[in-house]
């Protein structure tokens, strides 16, 4: 998932990452602190009285930008 969406929207980081030879590394660790605030916060939710579900998709929601679908870089024209 991250690496399709940077791929698209981050080409630049995408390059710089793969000439370090890093980039693989780096998608993996986007997976690990996602999967690990993911959990910190539906268990969170879920003391606030959510779902299990509800917990987990606010959580999702909170959490996703921050390493998966990062902002798309700036075009050269703007």
């Amino acid at each position: 998932m991250a690496e399709k969406h940077w791929r698209e929207f981050l080409p630049k980081k995408v390059t710089e990452l793969e000439a370090q030879g890093r980039l693989q590394e780096a998608l993996h660790e986007a997976e690990e602190m996602t999967a690990s605030e993911l959990y910190v916060l539906t268990m969170e939710n879920q003391m606030q009285g959510l779902t299990a579900q509800q917990a987990h998709d606010r959580a999702w929601e909170m959490v996703r930008t921050q390493y998966i679908f990062l902002q798309p870089e700036q075009s050269e024209s703007e």
